[in-house]
């Protein structure tokens, strides 16, 4: 046993327990402290680390410590119990963020694989031809009448009579008169359009088909999965669309997982499993273009060509190719059940042209289905 001199006129008792390793007593605590003289490294029971350099033989020494300090004052209490709050926090941030990562990545599957559940509701033209108008012309429309039941109804009492408030009111009752009679106006205006729209549908007019396009924009919401949608068509029968995928940006490349501790995973997908995917996406893009064509026109056949851009190792330059074409015909589609089967495996249905392999994805067919 020995005492010890430090610098702070504070003693400790120490007592040897192996070669160049001691235990030390004090009162804050119990330590181990490893080296001989001249340095020795220390740790006790509160996490405190203390690393002494002193003279042999004078027993004087020179100590720096660091961690496992007890605050006396509660605002640096109060500090350390935030800092550990903090870093909690932090943790519990990273694992929601994974989380979010993970259901993310897998609902971007569920969609890809899924495109063609979405559908336009089907617009029977010949019900719309049928319709009769909101009101006839010349007469008040639904919107003005019912402003002019409410000035019918309104009794004036003595006060708005003084006040004058009465006439406020009428004036008010004029100028949503005047308003109501805009929205009629539309409203006889919009039925008038549909009702000419339909006549030329019934009658196929492909003018009329590309105009119904353009007005109900059916892919808005395929944007992000295909882009450069291109319609045609010399045929009352049929429609050719054209679309340009955009696997790059769609199809993920790596698998998000959560380990167990809940920290997030990323690898890198096999190749099958990739092209796998990219293979449903296509094909459900397809399916899709098709059922909303069918519930927009009163045609029979929908052609589908997907392409792609692709570098031509011959010429050095970025060319587009054509990776699946298939012709879609009504009543095959009005069979199907879309919740059940598999977009790729749908294909067999349909005349089609698709060069695809498992390990290196499509290949382009050369001339498209006509």
């Amino acid at each position: 046993m020995e005492g010890v001199l430090r610098m702070g006129l504070r003693f400790r008792k120490s007592f040897k327990i192996a070669p160049g390793v001691r235990m030390n007593l004090g009162k804050t605590g119990v330590g181990l402290s490893v080296g001989g003289h001249g340095l020795r490294y220390s740790v006790n029971s509160s996490g405190r680390r203390t690393t002494s350099v002193g003279i042999p033989g004078s027993g004087l020494y020179y100590t720096t410590s660091s961690g496992g300090k007890s605050y006396k004052t509660p605002a640096y209490q109060r500090k350390s119990e935030l800092a550990r709050v903090q870093k909690e926090q932090q943790k519990l941030q990273e694992l929601e963020y994974a989380r979010l990562q993970v259901d993310l990545y897998e609902n971007r599957l569920d969609q890809i694989r899924s495109i063609h559940h979405e559908c336009d509701n089907p617009i029977n033209w010949q019900e719309v031809s049928r319709r009769q108008p909101p009101f006839q012309n010349g007469q008040d429309g639904p919107n003005t009448l019912a402003v002019r039941q409410q000035q019918q109804a309104y009794q004036p009492s003595l006060m708005d009579r003084l006040l004058h408030r009465d006439e406020t009111k009428m004036r008010h009752f004029y100028e949503e008169t005047e308003r109501a009679k805009v929205k009629d106006l539309e409203l006889l205006n919009g039925w008038q359009h549909m009702n000419t729209i339909a006549g030329r549908m019934l009658n196929r007019d492909i003018d009329a088909f590309f105009e119904v396009i353009q007005e109900f924009s059916p892919f808005d919401d395929l944007v992000e999965f295909g882009s450069g949608f291109e319609f045609g068509t010399d045929d009352p029968n049929a429609i050719h669309i054209s679309v340009d995928v955009n696997a790059e940006t769609v199809v993920p490349e790596k698998a998000l997982s959560l380990t167990k501790t809940g920290k997030l995973s990323e690898k890198s997908l096999p190749k099958s499993t990739y092209f796998d995917i990219y293979q449903d996406y296509v094909c459900s893009c397809a399916l899709r273009i098709a059922r909303d064509m069918f519930a927009l026109l009163p045609i029979y056949y929908v052609f589908v060509h997907a392409n792609e851009d692709r570098l031509n190792p011959a010429t050095g330059y970025i060319e587009k190719i054509t990776i699946l074409s298939v012709k879609y015909d009504r009543g095959t589609i009005n069979r199907l059940n879309f919740t059940q089967f598999d977009p790729s495996d749908a294909l067999a249905n349909f005349p089609h042209k698709m060069k695809f392999k498992k390990t290196q994805g499509f290949d382009d067919v050369g001339t498209a289905l006509n």
